[in-house]
Order: C-alpha cells, then sequence, then structure tokens
C-alpha cells in the first residue's frame, strides 16, 4: 500500500532537523576543543619560557659545583695517593721486625706464617713502587734487601717444617701396608704431615712459586729422597734382625740324593715375630715354603727308603728336615720373602709420595720432583736383584738348580705388580719407567738360562758310579723333584718359555693348540725335553753294567720311578699336553724291561723245561738205567744250583717300589712254579738215588718261598 506523501516529507523534514541539530553540537565542540588547544598551547609556550629563563640562571651554579665537586676528588686522590706513597717509604721500618722474627710460630719467637705473608706482600707492593717510579732510590734497595731475606726465611722455614715433619716409615707400619687388608678395615695411611703442617706447607710453596722462588723443590726431593731410602734401610735391618741371616739347605749325608746342584731350600725351625703381619705375601710365600719343605722331605724319604730296601738295614725314625749348610750365593726362600717385601713396600711408598706432593709442588714439576724422590730407592732395589740374579746364575754354573728356584716366585709376584707400578710411574722419564722392567728382564733370563741348563746338566751328568743293587738313580730323583717344583710357576714359566722360538714354535704343532692353555702347553714341553733327555742319559749309564739283568732292573726301576712320580705330582697331565702318548710309552718300555729281566731265568728253565732226552716212564723192570739216573740228577742238581745262585744274586738286586717288586715276584712264580711243579710231580717219586734229599732240595713251595726272599739283601 502507497504511503502518503505528506507524511513522508514530514518524516524527512523531522530527520534533516535532527541531523542539523547534531552538527551545530559538534561544531560547538569543536569550537571548545579548538580554545582548549589554544590555551594548553599558551601554557607550555609559558613554561618553556620559564624553563629557559631558569636554565640560564642555573646552570652555571650547576657546572661550578661539578667543578668543585672534581676539584674535592682530585684532592682527596692525591691526598690518599700521598698516604699511599709515604707508606711505602715507611715499609721496611714497618715489617722489618716481622721479617727478622721469621714465619715460624709465635710460641718459638717467631712472627706467624700469616703475619709473615702480609709483611711480605707489603715489601712486595712497596719494591713494584720503586721500581716503576723511584728505581735509583736507596728505599728501593732497602725494601729488596729485606724482601729477599724474607723469602729465604721462607725457604728456611719450609725445609725446617720438611725435616721435623719428615720421618722414615716404621719397618712394622710397612709391614701392615703390604698386609692384604680387609674391605672392612681402613688401611694404614703414610702421610707424615699433620694438617695443620700440611696447610702451611702449601701456603709457603704457593708463596715461592709466584715469586720464582722453585728452588725449594730441589729441597723436597732431596728430603722425601732420604726419608724413601732410610725406610727401606730400616725395613731391610729389621729383616735382617729377625731372620738372623740367610741359611740354605742341603740333605743329609747318608741319602743317595746329597748333591749341592739339586738342594731343596726348606722351612726355617724359627718363625720371626713381624711374619704375622705380612698378609698376602705371608700367604703366598708361606704356600712355597710348606710345598718346599714337603718336597724337600719327600726326597729325603724316598732316599731313606731305597737304601733301607737295598741294604735290608732300618734306619730308625727319619727327620723331617734336612740338614742345612750356608753358603752365601745361594738365595733361599727367606731372602726371596724379604726381596718382595721390600719391592711392594717401595710400591706402596711411592704411592705415598705421590699423593704428599700433591699442593706443595706444582703439577707440572711433579714428574721431575719424583722421579729424584724416588731414584735412589729404586737403584737399591734393582741392584738387589741384580744380586740376586747374579748369584742365581752362579748357581746355574755350577749346577745348582734348586737354588734357581726362588727366581720364578720372585718373577711371578714382579709381573702381578707391574701394572701398578706402572700407573705410579706413569709420565716420568723412561730411565725410570725401565728400572722395573730391567728387573724382570734380569730375573727372566735368569729363569731361561737355568731352565736350558738344567737339560744339559741332565744330559752331560758327569756321575759314573751306578747304584750297585740298580735301584733309582739319584738323577732320576732329583730332577723329578725339580720338575715337581716347577708346577708352583706353570704360567710364570710357560711366559719365559714363550720367550723362546723353539718353544714356541712346538707350542704351534700341537694339535687345537689354539684351544689349550698356553703356559701349561709350554710347561710340557719342557717337561717332555727333560724326561727324553733324562731317559737318554739313564740308558747310557746302564750300559756301564756288566750283568744285561741287573741293567734291565736299573732301567725298569727308574722308569717306573718317572711314571709314578708323573702321575702323583700331575705332571703327567702337562706332559699329555704335547705328549698324549707318553704314559702309555713308559708302559711299553717298563713291560719291555720285565720281559729282558725275564730272560735271567733261562738258565734256571734250562734243567727242568724241555727236556726231551730225559726218561718219561718207569722201566717196566722197576728200576732206571744209570744213565736215565745221572740225567735226572744232573737234572736237579743244575736246578738247585742255579736257583740258589740266582738266588743270592738277585737278593742285591733293589726294586724300591713295592707295587712293582711284588708284581715282578708275582711274575717269577707264574714263570717258574708251573714248570717247575710239572718237573718235580714227574721226577721227585722217581727213585733215581739213594739220597733224595741230595738231589730234591726244594719243593715248589720252597721255591715260592725262595721267591719271595728276592730283592731284599736281608733275607
Amino acid at each position: 500500500m502507497m504511503h502518503d506523501p505528506s507524511e513522508r516529507k514530514y518524516e524527512i523534514e523531522s530527520k534533516l532537523e535532527k541531523e542539523l541539530n547534531n552538527l551545530n553540537l559538534l561544531k560547538e565542540r569543536v569550537s571548545r576543543s579548538s580554545q582548549l588547544t589554544k590555551g594548553m598551547v599558551g601554557i607550555l609556550s609559558s613554561f618553556e619560557h620559564r624553563l629557559a629563563r631558569l636554565e640560564e640562571t642555573i646552570l652555571p651554579v650547576y657546572n661550578e659545583t661539578g667543578n668543585l665537586q672534581r676539584r674535592q676528588e682530585n684532592i682527596e686522590r692525591t691526598l690518599t695517593a700521598l698516604d699511599h706513597v709515604i707508606g711505602f717509604y715507611g715499609v721496611s721500618q714497618e715489617v722489618e721486625p716481622v721479617v727478622r722474627s721469621g714465619p715460624g710460630p709465635i710460641a718459638n719467637g717467631g712472627s706467624g706464617l700469616e703475619a709473615f705473608l702480609q709483611a711480605m706482600d707489603k715489601l712486595q707492593l712497596a719494591q713494584e713502587y720503586f721500581e716503576k717510579n723511584n728505581p735509583q732510590s736507596v728505599e728501593l734497595e732497602n725494601v729488596s734487601t729485606l724482601f729477599n731475606s724474607g723469602g729465604d726465611a721462607l725457604n728456611r722455614e719450609f725445609k725446617d717444617l720438611l725435616f721435623r715433619h719428615s720421618k722414615p716409615v716404621p719397618p712394622i707400619m710397612l709391614l701392615e701396608l703390604v698386609e692384604d687388608t680387609p674391605v672392612e678395615e681402613t688401611p694404614v695411611s703414610l702421610n707424615n704431615f699433620p694438617e695443620s703442617v700440611s696447610g702451611e706447607l702449601v701456603r709457603i710453596a704457593d708463596w715461592l712459586i709466584v715469586h720464582n722462588r722453585d728452588e725449594y723443590m730441589n729441597v723436597y726431593a732431596r728430603v722425601r729422597a732420604t726419608v724413601l731410602m732410610k725406610s727401606l734401610q730400616q725395613l731391610k735391618e729389621q729383616q735382617r734382625s729377625s731372620s738372623g741371616g740367610s741359611i740354605q739347605g742341603v740333605q743329609a749325608a747318608n741319602s743317595p740324593m746329597v748333591r749341592p746342584k739339586f738342594q731343596t731350600p726348606s722351612r726355617r725351625a724359627s718363625k720371626r715375630l713381624h711374619m704375622e703381619l705380612y698378609g698376602m705375601l705371608r700367604r703366598c710365600i708361606g704356600g712355597i715354603k710348606r710345598r718346599f719343605e714337603k718336597k724337600a722331605n719327600k726326597m729325603l724319604q724316598i732316599a731313606t727308603q731305597t737304601l733301607e730296601h737295598s741294604t735290608g738295614f732300618t734306619l730308625g725314625t727319619r727327620r723331617s728336615a734336612l740338614h742345612l749348610e750356608s753358603r752365601e750365593d745361594i738365595v733361599d726362600e727367606q731372602e726371596m720373602e724379604n726381596y718382595l717385601v721390600c719391592v711392594m713396600a717401595l710400591q706402596r711408598l711411592m704411592q705415598s709420595e705421590r699423593s704428599l706432593m700433591v699442593g706443595i709442588v706444582p703439577l707440572q714439576h711433579q714428574h721431575q720432583v719424583f722421579e729424584i724422590v724416588i731414584r735412589d730407592a729404586m737403584d737399591m732395589v734393582v741392584q738387589d736383584g741384580e744380586n740376586i740374579a747374579s748369584r742365581a746364575k752362579r748357581c746355574i754354573n755350577r749346577h745348582d738348580f734348586a737354588a734357581v728356584l726362588v727366581v720364578f716366585p720372585i718373577l711371578k709376584h714382579l709381573l702381578t705388580m707391574r701394572p701398578e707400578f706402572e700407573r705410579t710411574v706413569e709420565g716420568c722419564d723412561y730411565n725410570v719407567r725401565s728400572k722395573f722392567a730391567s728387573i724382570l728382564n734380569t730375573l727372566h733370563s735368569t729363569g731361561a738360562k737355568a731352565l736350558e741348563d738344567f737339560i744339559e746338566s741332565v744330559r752331560s751328568d758327569p756321575s759314573t758310579q751306578l747304584p750297585k743293587d740298580g735301584t733309582v738313580h739319584e738323577l732320576t730323583s732329583n730332577v723329578l723333584v725339580f720338575l715337581e717344583q716347577l708346577l708352583d710357576y706353570v704360567d710364570t714359566i710357560g711366559g719365559v718359555l714363550a720367550q723362546d722360538s723353539v718353544y714356541s714354535n712346538a707350542l704351534t704343532l700341537i694339535p687345537g693348540h689354539g684351544k689349550v692353555d698356553k703356559n701349561k702347553a709350554l710347561v710340557g714341553i719342557y717337561i717332555k725335553k727333560v724326561l727324553v733327555q733324562l731317559n737318554l742319559t739313564l740308558v747310557g749309564k746302564s750300559d756301564l753294567y756288566n750283568d744285561v739283568y741287573l741293567r734291565a732292573v736299573f732301567r725298569l726301576n727308574n722308569n717306573n720311578y718317572v711314571l709314578k712320580a708323573l702321575q702323583r705330582a700331575g705332571l703327567l697331565d702337562l706332559v699329555r699336553l704335547s705328549e698324549p702318548d707318553c704314559e702309555e710309552s713308559y708302559h711299553d718300555m717298563i713291560r719291555e724291561h720285565k720281559k729282558t729281566y725275564s730272560q735271567s731265568w733261562s738258565k734256571v728253565l734250562s734243567h727242568i723245561w724241555g727236556m726231551e732226552d730225559a726218561p718219561v716212564a718207569m722201566p717196566h723192570a722197576g728200576k732206571l738205567r744209570d744213565k736215565d739216573r745221572h740225567l735226572i740228577k744232573e737234572r736237579f742238581a743244575g736246578f738247585n744250583k742255579e736257583m740258589e745262585e740266582i738266588a743270592k744274586v738277585q737278593r742285591s738286586y733293589s726294586i724300591p717300589d713295592v707295587e712293582l717288586r711284588e708284581s715282578l715276584k708275582r711274575d717269577n712264580k707264574e714263570y717258574i712254579l708251573p714248570k717247575y711243579h710239572a718237573f718235580y710231580e714227574k721226577y721227585s717219586n722217581v727213585p733215581f738215588t739213594k739220597n733224595p734229599e741230595k738231589y730234591i732240595k726244594y719243593t715248589p713251595a720252597q721255591v715260592s718261598a725262595l721267591i719271595d726272599r728276592f730283592f731284599d739283601v736281608a733275607a
């Protein structure tokens, strides 16, 4: 529907009037804003004008005040500088009493370290001022003289403190130190300096280093080197006084094994008080000593049993230890133990010295100072090791190989200590680091020479007298005792042999050598070489027997002894690694020697065995022909004579091994009795003589009893 035009017009006029009113209101407000703006501009202009006038008035005053303040500050600084400079001129007189008193304790008339160092700082500042501003002044000379005097006093104080508190470590403490301390216990400390003294030494050392007074490090090195040396010397003196000297053993004179070349060290009867403190080393060495004693006693026991079996005499109660005689050039187990203790003590002392110099000696100088500290002690220990090696070599030269056995436990323990030692001397000069290696090389070469010369001594054994009874040769028992003792040092000896191309090449020839224990295999190869040479030597010596059957008994005894010793000691397991058929080879030789020995019965059997010409039946007339009676008489008489002769001869044969002896008797009976029993049954009841007791002297039972008395000279 369309709107009325008049209404539309009225609506538009109303809106127009409303908008005009709004426009007038806006103009009014714009006008008011312009008036406010003009007023604000006027106020700001007036403020700016006033500020300009204020600046013109105040700025000169401000500048003048600033100038006055700067002048005041300059005056104050000048006065302070003057006071400071004037103070330099009075430093000498101010600190001279402190410097002259020295840095010692106040209770002893000194000024105390802190007060002394403060005085030295003042002197240093004064010296630097005069050197820069007035180098020609008398004050510089006075200050410098007093400063140098103070530096000397600090050096003296450092030396005095070092001397007073550097004392040798008591032997008992060193012995405790090498003991295997349980984890729950606190290990012994070798820090000789009390905490307060250590702090003073560090303070003095710091001051001396800062002021290029490093001569104190030479003093430190000499003093600590002396202390280290005295600690070891006192330990050695304690060892000598406790052990009462070095004694080495030889075997009883009545033993068939008495030879200097195969002496075995034995345990001492007297025990030293400080031995209980040795811990791990005591247990290790104690085990070695017990094994030495056991083997030495075993040698004596075997020898005595052999002599008893050979002579038929009982020697009574045997002593459990060997008679001893002194020989200067033999290193006994006690000296070996003492040397190892010294080496371990040196190692602990070196570690202590390393930690002791921290803070006192600058890091960049510690290696050089440490070298000086340990040099003399290291040289002494190296010299002792070389002396032991030299004496061992003299033992080797006279074929006293058991005396050389101490080289191997020393070498074993030193090899164990080597990594720790190398860590201790890490960073030192090569000459210092190589000292320990030089001991090892010397002992290594000595051990290698001993092992090879031992084989040569077996080959060229000079003894020409053989046991008259065919018992075990002295050489055999001594060789086996020596080899048995090598079991204690398999790893060490294996390492020695590995350096020899002969053994290393032989090792590669063992089937599956990569899977076997290298050291055990090498020792097994060595034992095999010794056994081969021993067998060749014994075979050569046995040719001196005129009695071929005694020769067989001699070889039988020795081969059986070797086999039993290898089995008993566990040596056979080592030899099998390089020679799997070793045991069977000895069994073959034993069977061969038994076979040769059995031929000794050929003359006896010749009278009762294979009698084709003897009468086999009684003639029908009831009488024998004279020819038959004579033949039977000859057979019985021949058997009796040969049986008595072989019994007489073989009673003087010696079979010391009970099992072997009884097996030979059993073999003899099985070989003889069936044949004699058949002969006896056939002819004992034949009337071939009027005096049968003259010809039939032995029944089979009596022959058996006679054989039971073989190998018994007392029978």
